[in-house]
């Protein structure tokens, strides 16, 4: 009897051994299964911070060009609208040079009346009609203001109909004077002509070498 339960506690202990050493190896093999885990989650992080770090690069680099990018444009109109700007004022001056001297040097004499007196970019400076006249000729009964453009556009025909009234305020010494009003540009087109016309304003053009004035429709202002 006591053999047998010798043999009982021997079996126990053997199996509680073998358990154990299971349970230890299976606990190891747990242990090292989680640390690759960990390791692996690790990595992954890292991984992953290097992407968006790279991601995060390319972001901010592709904002330093865009800036970039806006900056130079920015700096070319600028540059452009100072280089159109510069062209349009030395055409503008061009044209208003080139009438004022012919007018100056030749022909003073219009729809009938000689002028005495011939004055380029005169300026007015009452509050409320500030302007400037590129060719004004006068004498002692009569003024004759001329707008001058390179190149003729619809828009301007308002414009020189203002001269008129601003004139007449600027300059109370010529109130009594008649007014007349002139548009000269070397580019004209036939609807500008026919406007020039119908609001009584003289045509004043170049053709070939010569200065066409057309002003038998010209009006009183």
């Amino acid at each position: 009897m006591e053999k047998q339960d010798n043999n009982r506690l021997a079996a126990v202990e053997a199996f509680l051994d073998k358990f154990s050493a299971e349970w230890a190896a299976g606990m190891k093999e747990l242990r090292e299964s989680q640390a690759e885990t960990d390791r692996l989650i690790k990595q992954s992080q890292v991984t992953a911070e290097l992407e968006m770090q790279k991601i995060r690069d390319a972001q901010a680099e592709t904002d330093r060009l865009i800036t970039k990018s806006s900056v130079d444009y920015d700096r070319r109109m600028i540059n452009f609208e100072k280089t159109m700007g510069s062209w349009s004022n030395n055409h503008g001056s061009f044209a208003e040079e080139y009438f004022f001297n012919s007018f100056e040097n030749g022909r003073q004499t219009f729809f009938g009346e000689k002028f005495d007196d011939i004055d380029k970019k005169v300026s007015g400076l009452k509050r409320g009609f500030r302007d400037e006249y590129d060719i004004v000729l006068t004498n002692g009964k009569s003024v004759f203001i001329i707008e001058v453009k390179f190149k003729a556009h619809q828009d301007h025909i308002a414009k020189v109909l203002t001269k008129a009234v601003t004139f007449r305020e600027n300059f109370p010494y010529y109130a009594t004077h008649r007014v007349y009003l002139g548009y000269a540009t070397f580019a004209f087109n036939d609807i500008i002509e026919q406007e020039c016309i119908a609001n009584g304003i003289a045509i004043i053009k170049q053709v070939g070498d010569t200065v066409v004035i057309n002003d038998k429709h010209l009006k009183v202002f």
